[in-house]
């Protein structure tokens, strides 16, 4: 496991409330997991699963009742961001906020660094 505290990855209140309601519902030891993979429209774009598989080199992120799995090959593009969960008039949905994209899709589930 990665120290989180180096990569400073964090998940905002609204990201854990609503990743804690959808954890609620679903059996023990499920956890959300974000990836990132090709592809998109800018290059890159962020996967979320429900998942309850832990690999020994995840990052694993909790916070009231929220935990979060990031793989170590998702880590280095994703390293200083911030998982928050946006609710707007386009719809709901998480969002990663990284600092180290250069470009990002107008949904946000896909970038460029």
């Amino acid at each position: 496991m990665t120290d989180a505290s180096t990569l400073n990855v964090t998940i905002s209140d609204r990201a854990a409330r609503r990743i804690a309601s959808i954890l609620a519902q679903e059996p023990n030891g499920t956890a959300l997991r974000v990836s990132v993979s090709g592809g998109g429209c800018s290059g890159f774009q962020y996967g979320f699963d429900l998942d309850k598989t832990r690999g020994n080199d995840d990052l694993i992120l909790e916070r009231n009742g929220a935990v979060v799995l990031i793989d170590s090959v998702s880590l280095p593009f994703v390293g200083g961001s911030e998982i928050d969960f946006v609710d707007d008039l386009i719809g709901q949905s998480f969002q990663v906020k990284n600092p180290n994209a250069t470009a990002s899709c107008g949904c946000g589930t896909s970038f460029s660094i």
